[in-house]
């Protein structure tokens, strides 16, 4: 279906007659300059176009100006209605970027691999089977960062799991900062879709915000948080201290209805994000998105080659006055 943006403009469509009609009244000043060649010019001005020519003239102007109003109106296609995969959640990843994750102990056939490597190839495989959902993503160190908003576009945040760097967000943990800006992006979204995946490998050490405080708002706002604790040490003790904080991992989870998974290996964290893969989806209001294409390049195009003949047109006709030769 065709239609425009500004079809008010149509209205100036008159203005080119209104222009000739008033400036046909005006009286001239004989020129008082004294040119050279003037019986040329007298010749030039004698032979102008008359008669069909000159109204073919006329009307090739009129056609460039309809053209360059009808491209100024902003036409535009509208396809037919498409339904938007609109019956999932809205769902946050955040994902740990701290200096830990570059310790090698995920174990991937025979050989160990930086933490970060494993995470990154599942995150973004369960990113991408998010069909039907909004995806977004977090990523903390010293300070959490909103790398992609709440979108449909699996494929660009699968893309920023995969560009994803240590060092981007600096070398602490700010587990706390990182939920409070998932909650502040989920907390406009329905209350029964909002929901938030944190994977981290250490305490926090960073924040700004108590991860327990951001915890009681999230249970507030409706917000639902999982929790992935993931190291080949999970339980173990340094220096009488745990590697990664589960204590506070469960409670915070338990806090707003979700759940704490360990994860020492990848095939652990695959089985993770297969168990939150089978959630299920919560129905939303169906929404309707109809695809639009602009249009004014064509009349645009066709103005262009109009204006091209009629200067073709009105060069070979001067070509042809300039030559003629002079009897007088």
């Amino acid at each position: 279906m065709l239609e425009w943006l500004w079809p008010w403009v149509f209205m100036t469509a008159p203005v080119p007659l209104l222009v000739y009609q008033l400036s046909r009244g005006e009286s001239l000043q004989p020129a008082a300059l004294q040119a050279p060649f003037a019986v040329r010019w007298k010749n030039l001005g004698a032979s102008k176009p008359r008669g069909q020519g000159r109204r073919a003239h006329w009307w090739l102007l009129w056609l460039i100006w309809m053209l360059l109003i009808t491209a100024t109106a902003r036409p535009q296609w509208v396809g037919e209605p498409i339904e938007l995969p609109n019956s999932g959640r809205d769902l946050m990843l955040g994902l740990d970027l701290s200096g830990s994750m570059q310790i090698e102990d995920m174990q991937v056939g025979n050989r160990l691999v930086p933490r970060i490597i494993a995470v990154k190839a599942i995150a973004a495989d369960f990113a991408q089977r998010r069909q039907g959902d909004r995806v977004g993503l977090i990523l903390f160190g010293t300070r959490a960062y909103l790398q992609a908003p709440l979108t449909f576009d699996l494929s660009t945040v699968k893309r920023f799991i995969d560009e994803a760097q240590l060092g981007f967000a600096g070398e602490d943990t700010a587990i706390g900062d990182a939920l409070g800006l998932a909650i502040k992006r989920l907390r406009e979204r329905p209350a029964s879709a909002r929901i938030f995946i944190l994977l981290t490998d250490g305490q926090d050490t960073a924040s700004t915000v108590d991860p327990m405080e951001a915890a009681a708002l999230a249970a507030q706002l409706d917000v639902k948080i999982y929790t992935i604790g993931i190291s080949r040490n999970l339980g173990r003790t340094v220096n009488g201290r745990s590697e990664v904080d589960e204590a506070m991992l469960n409670a915070v989870a338990e806090a707003t209805g979700g759940r704490y998974f360990r994860a020492t290996s990848p095939a652990e964290l695959e089985a993770v994000y297969a168990l939150l893969d089978e959630l299920e989806p919560v129905e939303q209001e169906a929404s309707t998105f109809r695809p639009r294409r602009a249009l004014s390049w064509l009349p645009l195009l066709a103005a262009l080659a109009v204006a091209t003949f009629l200067a073709t047109l009105r060069s070979q006709w001067l070509q042809q006055v300039i030559q003629r030769p002079n009897y007088g």
